[in-house]
């Protein structure tokens, strides 16, 4: 797959990103978010540097992606036992429905129904 040059900014300063083509909009888009979290921590936070800012904003993305993917474990944890319980549901009907009737159930089920 080959790669094209795209040029974000962050902080006033332009870097010229190699990206898979077709994948371009995507990391404008995260450009855009990282941006505007390193404007908010430098609107809070003066005294820090570029470095120190990028720092924190990293950590910041970083902690949001550990959240979605606990939720996601979480969510495929829930999935996992709603599954079981429906396989475990469907096998004991199969079993039951294969199990042969018994003589008596057999015998009222052959009798006319009397009204």
């Amino acid at each position: 797959m080959s790669n094209r040059a795209v040029e974000i900014t962050l902080l006033g300063r332009t870097y010229s990103i190699a990206c898979p083509v077709g994948q371009e909009a995507a990391l404008k888009q995260v450009a855009v978010k990282i941006e505007q979290q390193l404007t908010a921590m430098r609107a809070r936070t003066n005294s820090l540097s570029r470095e120190d800012i990028a720092i924190m904003a990293a950590l910041n993305i970083g902690y949001e992606l550990y959240e979605e993917k606990m939720k996601n474990q979480d969510y495929i944890k829930q999935m996992d036992t709603r599954i079981g319980l429906l396989q475990s549901t469907l096998e004991n009907a199969l079993v039951e429905r294969s199990q042969p009737v018994s003589a008596t159930a057999k015998a009222s089920a052959d009798e006319p129904a009397k009204v």
